[in-house]
């Protein structure tokens, strides 16, 4: 993949695409809210992607069908990781911290205490 970073518009285009999973140009334009952008717009912004490696494409014809090459949760944990390191010195307990005072309410921190306990005891029971 030639970019990790997508520009907002770019990384619009991909959350309509990984709802649709796959799509023809006209599928992703219904995806927007109105008022629709152009095809014309839609269809630089998905050339882009295609050359940056998110999405491929089968070609019928003349029309192409579009459909992701990188999942959802994995364009995701790479961006958060970019975050991490550029306002939180790479620092993972900076990150929780920040959403843990005042961010977030009991059950929320409750929830994700026990998503970080069982993913220690299965660091554990691997080893």
């Amino acid at each position: 993949m030639e970019s990790k970073e997508l520009t907002k518009a770019e990384e619009q285009v991909m959350q309509y695409l990984w709802k649709v999973q796959r799509g023809f140009l006209k599928d992703i334009v219904e995806q927007f809210p109105r008022p629709k952008p152009a095809y014309t717009t839609v269809s630089t912004v998905i050339r882009v992607l295609v050359k940056k490696g998110f999405i491929g494409y089968n070609t019928y014809g003349k029309i192409h069908e579009y459909y992701p090459l990188i999942a959802k949760r994995d364009y995701f944990q790479n961006h958060v990781k970019s975050i991490i390191d550029s306002f939180f010195n790479g620092s993972a307990p900076e990150f929780a911290s920040f959403f843990a005072n005042g961010q977030l309410n009991l059950s929320e921190l409750e929830e994700i205490k026990e998503l970080i306990e069982e993913k220690i005891r299965n660091i554990k029971s691997n080893k």
